[in-house]
């Protein structure tokens, strides 16, 4: 195995000639590929749906497109209004300004409801009358009694349209779930659709859509006219907004920070410019190949850009720091460059092996944006490698380069601290030792502590409008989402069954006593067909309270519900086919944490099975089962790619470092700092997110990086020597500041989260920069420990 490894290092050095000779066509080449990839990027898009966490061939997600194929959308965009008096002329005058407001000037709006248009059924002899609630506006205080009367009785407004104690009144936007090209505000808005096809609304048209909703707000709101705007829509706009200020943000701040440490480092130009150009190139040709394939920037895949940034950079620290000091000890810059090829190739090719293939474990996610994530991060990190290998030292073998100047007193003093703690390591093994099994076993208990959430709307800062509004709706109008059943009977005109409208009415009542008080749970409100019908038959009978109720003969319900279509209503459509097989349940429920449903989702889903039987076909769907869907597929995908990371670094590990022992040991010191880091999660309270759960896989994969460096020098010089000491030491004057720079930089560009103002990336960056400092701790400190103790138990290496 040692021939190969020299056969490898031999290989480099003459690929390095090579690349010498050639290095004008190098250059030209890769510029010119990577200068097709980055021509695509102003193709690349952002999406932050909910329904795209999941993959368009997802069961769910094709249930959830075929229920708004036939409803339309279920995420309303809610609007909340709260005055001193709901009833009162002033007040219902704003009122009908910023209802017509909103219906002239906000596009894709499929329709809008409020005190001002809702639907008031009425009967006049045989004939059903179906107007709006303020057709004819009040023109006095007894008008203003009359509809505060007919408002506060009517159990459809209640908790849709005015809440429970008249204080909130609302607007309900629904906009379209579909546009085709020969739409107007098409044409108004600048959008084409190249094919002339109907197609869901995007990301970009839901922003349109609140940005429109805002404008209308700002112009009516005031101190007397309190608004508030929420709904999923609304929820995720804002969490796309956050996530683009904070890339802009980052990505300067990480290439500010990777130049003041380069500088540092080489105290050179050149050791500024060249490797910022490489990595810029690799990142570049990386979301340009995102554009290509047209995978779009989701939430997870924010991370990609100042992770890449932070990444890539250390390929070329490796190269640049043997180069420089070859130079300065007298080599031709020829020989600098083979020198450098050979002693730092092996490497970083296994670093960027490694690396990859710990990030390619999240391939295998059920979720969109982590499986892109997994992909287009490995794909960058070899990019970044390539560009290293190739570009980097074609640079330098055009570029003039003088000796430099010499180390710095700073710098000399962090080389000794370097030695001296693998000194300390190499003297007190089992010292060091000792206290890593104490922090692990401590870690583990931490670990029993941990528990998951998916809670979008936490992830925005506690003082967010939108944060604050949606918990006032939840709170006054109970609930801001909606999870959508579907019963489909099979059969024509199924719904003109007493029995199952019966069934369904019993199901309504029984499901808004649902409560889970430990995840503070209720459901505020449910609406269906059945509850339009109530409304059919006491209108048709003088509105008796009496007859709101569900006739009793199929023939009576089929003729109510023909002379509700008769008056011009088309609000069945929200609720039935046009057959009358199929019926829409909506349940209304706080926005709160995915994990709080399941049990409440199950039991519903039982109940329903239970007393429709097993004829009728049952499906629930909507944002709230999406949203529950998407995390536990992330539970799922996230304990998958932590074994699959695990295994294939583990193998990885063993084959680069060519001995099994050390491959075996060498995986210590990269596991201990993510166990360290999840025991820290549990003893603090911090949740396991989607975000957080990114962590094991990712630190795994770059806490690597340094083991390996570490493990192949120390394997070359304990060959030359026998002296685990001796090795230790070489080991970290030639690779220790490079280690040392590299975790500097990787840590440095996650702690810049702690700039974000999404609270889930501040949690993100804070617990990946510790865990990158850890490695680089446990790899000055364990590692040396554990190759001394490997050395005495196996002399031979």
């Amino acid at each position: 195995m040692n021939k190969i490894i020299q056969k490898i290092e031999d290989g480099f050095e003459a690929y390095g000639h090579f690349l010498y000779q050639h290095r004008y066509i190098a250059v030209l080449i890769i510029v010119l590929l990577s200068a097709v990839m980055v021509f695509q990027l102003p193709k690349l898009r952002v999406d932050t749906s909910i329904e795209g966490f999941l993959d368009e061939e997802d069961p769910i997600r094709i249930t959830y497109n075929a229920f708004r194929e036939q409803f339309g959308r279920d995420d309303r965009l809610i609007i909340a209004i709260k005055p001193n008096d709901v009833f009162n002329m002033k007040f219902l005058s704003k009122l009908k300004a910023l209802h017509e407001d909103m219906e002239n000037n906000v596009p894709f709006l499929n329709d809008i409801t409020s005190l001002i248009n809702a639907r008031s059924t009425r009967g006049m002899r045989d004939e059903l009358i179906v107007e709006e609630l303020m057709e004819k506006w009040p023109r006095n205080n007894a008008d203003l009694i009359e509809v505060k009367k007919r408002v506060l009785s009517n159990p459809i407004y209640r908790n849709m349209l005015i809440s429970e104690d008249g204080r909130f009144t609302t607007i309900i936007l629904q906009v379209d779930a579909f546009y085709s090209s020969d739409d107007e505000t098409d044409e108004l808005l600048g959008f084409e659709d190249q094919e002339g096809k109907r197609r869901l609304l995007t990301d970009r048209e839901n922003s349109i859509i609140v940005e429109a909703v805002n404008d209308v707000i700002e112009r009516h709101k005031g101190e007397d006219f309190l608004i508030y705007f929420a709904g999923s829509p609304v929820v995720m706009d804002n969490l796309k907004k956050g996530m683009m200020r904070d890339i802009r943000r980052f990505m300067g701040v990480v290439i500010l920070l990777v130049c003041i440490l380069l500088f540092f480092l080489f105290r050179r130009v050149s050791g500024v410019i060249l490797p910022l150009f490489v990595v810029l190139l690799s990142l570049f040709s990386t979301l340009g190949l995102m554009a290509f394939f047209e995978i779009p920037i989701h939430l997870p895949t924010q991370i990609l850009p100042s992770f890449l940034l932070a990444v890539g950079v250390g390929d070329s620290v490796h190269i640049l720091t043997i180069f420089y000091r070859r130079l300065k000890e007298g080599d031709a810059k020829e020989e600098a460059v083979c020198f450098s090829l050979a002693h730092a190739g092996m490497p970083i090719v296994m670093t960027s092996v490694t690396t990859a293939g710990a990030l390619l474990s999240f391939s295998t996610a059920q979720i969109e944006p982590i499986s892109a994530l997994g992909i287009f991060s490995s794909i960058g990190v070899i990019l970044a490698l390539l560009f290293s290998i190739i570009l980097l030292p074609a640079l330098l073998s055009i570029i003039p380069f003088g000796k430099g100047r010499d180390s710095n007193i700073l710098q000399a003093f962090l080389d000794r601290i370097l030695i001296k703690s693998g000194d300390f390591a190499t003297m007190h093994p089992w010292r060091i030792v000792l206290v890593s099994m104490v922090l692990i076993a401590f870690s583990f208990i931490g670990i029993s502590r941990l528990w998951f959430t998916h809670y979008p709307l936490y992830w925005l800062p506690d003082n967010s409008h939108i944060r604050r509004s949606t918990e006032a709706i939840d709170r006054e109008l109970k609930g801001s989402v909606f999870l959508e059943v579907v019963i489909n009977t099979g059969v024509e005109n199924g719904l003109y069954s007493p029995d199952i409208l019966n069934k369904l009415e019993d199901l309504g009542e029984s499901t808004q006593r649902l409560r889970y008080e430990e995840n503070n749970l209720f459901v505020g409100k449910t609406m269906s067909v059945v509850d339009i019908l109530k409304e059919i038959h006491q209108a048709l009978n003088e509105e008796r309270p009496e007859f709101y109720a569900i006739p009793q003969k199929g023939d009576l319900i089929a003729q109510e519900f023909l002379l509700f279509e008769n008056s011009g209503s088309d609000d069945l459509e929200d609720f039935v086919d046009s057959q009358f097989s199929k019926a829409r349940f909506s349940v209304k429920l706080p926005f709160l944490d995915s994990m709080a449903y399941k049990d409440f989702f199950d039991e519903l889903e039982g109940r329903f099975r239970q007393v429709l039987g097993n004829k009728i076909d049952v499906t629930l769907t909507g944002i709230g089962a999406i949203l529950m869907r998407t995390f536990n597929a992330v539970i799922v995908s996230m304990a998958m790619s932590y074994l699959i990371a695990g295994i294939v670094i583990t193998f990885l590990m063993i084959l680069l470092i060519a001995d099994f022992r050390m491959g075996i040991v060498s995986m210590i010191p990269n596991l201990m700092p993510v166990v360290i880091i999840l025991g820290i999660m549990g003893w603090l309270n911090l949740p396991l997110d989607i975000f957080t759960m990114l962590i094991g896989s990712i630190a795994i994969g770059l806490a690597v990086d340094d083991t390996i460096h570490f493990m192949h020098n120390f394997r070359r010089y304990y060959k030359r020597s026998g002296d685990a000491k001796f090795a230790v030491r070489e080991t970290l004057q030639i690779a220790g500041r490079a280690m040392l720079f590299t975790s500097l930089v990787l840590s440095g560009g996650f702690f810049i989260y702690l700039l974000s103002s999404m609270n889930n990336l501040f949690n993100f960056g804070l617990l990946t920069g510790l865990t990158i400092l850890l490695a680089f701790l446990s790899d000055v400190l364990l590692a040396p420990a554990l190759m001394t103790l490997v050395t005495r138990f196996w002399p031979k290496l």
